[in-house]
């Protein structure tokens, strides 16, 4: 079952709450048309859900909504919009290396 994903826009996050835990996918915005996802984390205890799919899914979709491109600098989406080609026309990038930017969350 797929859980619900929120938008923080006060933390810059998207986030998916399950069991008392909480996946959160942060960006940082890159002037005024470009997301840059910085780091995704799913805790240990709901890792092999694909939550961080559903997090990277709906953030992507969301970034699409905007008329925003996205920076991956996290290898996760990175990994993501390359197996998942509807996402091309939004990467910001010429698909350089990707480096994951220390998280700002703090897991509980």
């Amino acid at each position: 079952m797929e859980k619900k994903v929120s938008h923080n826009r006060a933390e810059q996050r998207y986030e998916l709450p399950a069991d008392g835990k909480l996946a959160i996918l942060e960006y940082e915005k890159k002037g005024a048309d470009v997301l840059v996802f910085t780091h995704t984390f799913v805790p240990v205890e709901l890792r092999g859900q694909n939550i961080a799919a559903q997090l990277t899914r709906f953030a992507l979709d969301d970034a699409r909504s905007q008329g925003k491109k996205v920076q991956p600098q996290c290898s996760y989406v990175d990994s993501f919009m390359r197996r998942n080609q509807e996402y091309a026309d939004l990467r910001a990038d010429a698909g350089g290396t990707t480096s994951c930017a220390l998280p700002k969350f703090k897991a509980s």
